[in-house]
């Protein structure tokens, strides 16, 4: 599906009560609709002119929510997202770094220049200074399309030796009422139960909470363990963040990549370890203790990461003097 089929598919009525108890009428109906919406993204990645405004994704995403929530989370829990990103791109990890060193992201870039291994070098060649918005959110399930924010937390920190992170924020955010009954998904990881988001605003209708989020995200960087994880939820749940990215007035940082390229120790450990894991590197720093878990709660992951990063960068004497 191409973008003008992708878009002749979204301009056509959708009338639920149509497909809603037919299992294989609505999981065509899904495929169709996250097959449109890849198409989508893609237009708009790739032109500056895409001939519709990013609401429109936001729409077919919300519409295709709904559906999933018809078809029942536990059938599509394992199924793999066209729209959840692996990894930031290059471009990114260089933007990232500059921010972080005061250098424009094409010097970073001429550096790097597309080889993984010279991020290690990058990251180390200049101070490290600023100050960055750490964040975390907790979801549904890993399919931003699919699934729903339901807690995000976030502080601010300065990137010196001795800064404590501060300004902490926290919220819950509801979920259709369906979830009473089947419970909500991957409690078992994060343990938010309905009566944590019983009576809660939905992410997705917090349009206090949107702008709140929005205005920080354009003052300062946004930090997050696996970044591409946040970006592309915010991508289709966040009013407005697309165009700030493209834009460049949001920035990016995965402080996974920070890990991976600066810790020595990621490449001595097994890959079935997960060394790179927020729990894993923050246990190797001290910011948690050996019998001590990852909470998977946003404000407490976005403290012990940002706590975390610091104690590798004093480690690693990548702080302005």
């Amino acid at each position: 599906m191409n973008a003008q089929q992708a878009l002749e598919y979204y301009r056509q009525p959708f009338i639920p009560m149509f497909i809603y108890g037919d299992y294989d009428a609505m999981e065509s109906e899904r495929q169709r609709g996250e097959e449109a919406l890849k198409a989508l993204v893609d237009e708009w990645r790739a032109n500056d002119e895409p001939g519709f405004d990013f609401d429109v994704i936001l729409d077919l995403a919300d519409r295709n929510r709904e559906l999933c929530d018809q078809i029942g989370e536990a059938r599509l829990r394992n199924l793999s997202s066209p729209l959840l990103a692996r990894n930031l791109s290059d471009a990114d990890l260089c933007a990232a770094i500059g921010k972080m060193q005061g250098r424009a992201a094409s010097a970073v870039a001429r550096e790097v220049r597309g080889d993984r291994d010279a991020y290690s070098v990058a990251y180390v060649r200049k101070p490290i200074k600023g100050t960055v918005l750490g964040i975390d959110i907790e979801t549904t399930g890993r399919a931003p399309e699919r699934g729903y924010i339901i807690n995000v937390g976030w502080e601010i920190m300065e990137l010196t030796s001795d800064a404590v992170p501060h300004d902490p924020q926290a919220f819950y955010c509801g979920i259709p009422d369906l979830y009473r009954e089947t419970g909500v998904p991957l409690a078992d990881i994060h343990h938010i139960q309905w009566s944590d988001l019983e009576g809660k605003t939905p992410f997705r209708l917090d349009t206090k909470l949107q702008k709140e989020l929005l205005k920080l995200m354009k003052k300062y960087p946004i930090m997050a363990h696996n970044a591409a994880f946040e970006d592309s939820w915010f991508m289709l749940h966040l009013p407005g963040y697309a165009e700030a990215r493209r834009a460049g007035k949001i920035i990016v940082i995965d402080s996974r990549h920070i890990c991976r390229s600066v810790d020595g120790e990621v490449r001595t450990l097994p890959r079935e370890s997960a060394p790179a894991s927020l729990q894993n590197w923050a246990r190797r720093r001290g910011t948690l203790a050996a019998d001590e878990n990852e909470l998977h709660l946003g404000l407490d992951d976005t403290d012990l990461m940002l706590r975390t990063v610091q104690a590798e960068f004093n480690g690693k004497g990548m702080f302005l003097k």
